[in-house]
């Protein structure tokens, strides 16, 4: 009876290890998926990790937040805010967070609270530097500016996360 008892504690260990692995990259063991952006002004997504591969898109914004989804040796399966993307190469892609602003004339705050003085307005589809992120807020830089916008008007952020 124990034996079982043990055994079932074993699988039970083994296949929470298998669902944590199953949110890693292969690769880079980083989270997945995760937001990154692009380094490089412009960038082809591919149908499958290679060269031989058919371009389906390209990418001509630097610094626009894309969202890994998988790995495969150096290239990353990435979507864009619309849901369009394929396999990019490494070199391509930053670790700097952005967000896109998904919400016209979107008030940046002093503070994370609304009724705290507007530093800038943001206009929709602008790339702004992601800083702290709380719960509901995140503070962003964007052309000079810095201020606190609520985390529903950005994409390129998770609605869990939260950033130092």
């Amino acid at each position: 009876m124990i034996r079982k008892i043990g055994g079932f504690a074993l699988s039970l260990l083994l296949l929470a290890s298998v669902a944590v692995a199953e949110d890693r990259g292969p690769v880079t063991n980083l989270p997945l998926p995760r937001f990154v952006s692009m380094k490089a002004q412009e960038g082809n997504a591919r149908r499958g990790p290679s060269l031989t591969h058919r371009i389906d898109w390209v990418y001509t914004r630097r610094n626009m937040p894309l969202e890994i989804t998988a790995e495969h040796g150096h290239w990353r399966r990435v979507r864009d805010r619309d849901g369009a993307g394929g396999w990019v190469h490494y070199s391509l892609l930053s670790g700097v967070r952005t967000v896109l602003v998904e919400q016209d004339m979107l008030q940046l705050h002093l503070r994370a609270d609304n009724d705290s003085p507007v530093t800038a307005i943001l206009e929709l589809g602008v790339i702004a530097q992601l800083g702290s992120c709380d719960k509901t807020w995140c503070e962003l830089t964007a052309g000079g500016y810095g201020g606190w916008a609520p985390k529903t008007a950005l994409w390129g952020v998770g609605p869990d996360e939260t950033r130092e």
